[in-house]
């Protein structure tokens, strides 16, 4: 298997059950919650490497000058730091990288997708008193200062450069022929976060059909977030199946089938013809 190396399952149980503490705890730790993804990626990243990383979020926010003004100084004092001073920013090539998504690695590469630089910056940020959080455009994630009637946007990918309404306006329209609509300015929870970094570690893995056991794990903590689509339990069966799991997978889409035929049942028979299928491998 190529790198990163999953951690062996006994630290994956602990990992997962940590994870599912905290995604339901009042107040769910975004940077704790990226690491423990990340240690479910990387089975190199131990504890003394998931509190380093949080020493480093500690350490960047000390550098940062003390209350420097309002949310525009704020975002100045960050791209300074962060994106000059430190290099972090993106490239179109960290979109083919699993390592883009995960924020140890984004801390010693300085380099990610915009969705977890942006968990850099209002890590950071917030560590130092700033009035931040993050924002998910669509198709571009940014983060975010102030309240809605001072907002100041910064795009970490392109090292923390200050948006003006024009900036926002085409990356909305870039993404989606639409025009930037206010209510897409609102301040993204800590899970909704993490629902879109697995969303994308899911579209990395589903185009690279041999790392499935990247798509199985990414589609296990999903199913831990309090709230997700049933879905995700189909999409986990088809892995399980591929994979070899073949008695898993077909117990999985029959209770997978026992969902859908409340409302489909046509749909409910030909998954569980699927589950058919999956037993028949077994001979």
């Amino acid at each position: 298997m190529r790198p990163p190396f999953p951690p062996p399952p006994d630290r994956s149980a602990e990992l997962r059950r940590r994870f599912a503490e905290e995604v339901r705890s009042e107040r769910p730790d975004l940077a704790t919650l990226c690491l423990l993804i990340g240690a479910e990626a990387d089975g190199t990243l131990d504890e003394a490497g998931i509190d380093a990383a949080q020493l480093a979020l500690d350490e960047l926010a000390g550098r940062l000058p003390f209350r420097p003004g309002g949310p525009r100084a704020w975002a100045a004092a960050l791209h300074e730091l962060l994106g000059e001073r430190c290099g972090f920013h993106g490239t179109p090539g960290d979109y083919q990288r699993l390592e883009s998504s995960l924020l140890h690695c984004v801390l010693r590469r300085r380099r990610g997708l915009p969705i977890v630089l942006s968990v850099v910056w209002v890590e950071v940020a917030r560590r130092a008193g700033a009035p931040v959080y993050g924002v998910a455009l669509p198709g571009h994630f940014v983060a975010g200062f102030g309240e809605p009637e001072e907002q100041v946007l910064a795009d970490p990918f392109d090292g923390g450069r200050v948006l003006t309404g024009t900036d926002a306006e085409l990356l909305v329209v870039g993404a989606t022929g639409a025009p930037l609509d206010s209510s897409m300015l609102e301040p993204a929870p800590p899970l909704d976060v993490v629902v879109r970094i697995l969303n994308n570690v899911r579209a990395w893995a589903a185009a690279r059909a041999e790392r499935s056991d990247v798509a199985l794990w990414a589609v296990e903590l999903s199913l831990l977030m309090p709230a997700h689509p049933a879905r995700l339990r189909y999409e986990r069966a088809q892995l399980l199946v591929r994979r070899g799991s073949f008695l898993e997978g077909a117990a999985e889409l029959d209770a997978y089938a026992e969902v859908v035929g409340a409302v489909d049942e046509g749909a409910a028979e030909r998954i569980r013809g699927e589950a058919g299928v999956a037993r028949a491998m077994l001979n």
